[in-house]
């Protein structure tokens, strides 16, 4: 079996244009991303070469280019984006993804609304 090792980004701070409502896409709020990645890390410890695993820097632009671009009106389609998009890497087996949306039009008070979803490569074992 597969060593299932993580790679976890958290909090990457992006401005994006996502919502329902026609002020969220016209003057955008900033989003915080989790990303959590599932994958074997024993070649890249092996050799100690980048090359050898997901390079963190490199995912979070490719995520912050998801978020920062085409709008979307749920938090839910922006996660699966930013899913399919991890899970394009063949080394990467599942991937949990979280959308924060901390300045979300609701009129009380609150600190955090947030979505997570969870998606596997087709045909990945369970850990």
């Amino acid at each position: 079996m597969t060593a299932r090792d993580v790679i976890r980004l958290t909090g990457l701070a992006v401005f994006g244009r996502h919502g329902v409502f026609e002020h969220e896409r016209r003057d955008g709020q900033e989003f915080r991303i989790d990303v959590v990645l599932e994958l074997d890390t024993a070649p890249a410890a092996a050799t100690d070469d980048v090359a050898d695993t997901v390079h963190y820097g490199e995912l979070a632009e490719r995520v912050a280019a998801i978020v920062g671009g085409d709008p979307v009106n749920l938090i839910e389609t922006l996660a699966q984006r930013i899913a399919d998009a991890v899970l394009a890497d063949a080394r990467i087996a599942a991937t949990e993804v979280t959308v924060h949306k901390p300045h979300a039009p609701i009129p009380a008070a609150f600190a955090d609304v947030a979505v997570t979803i969870r998606r596997e490569r087709a045909g990945a074992e369970h850990a």
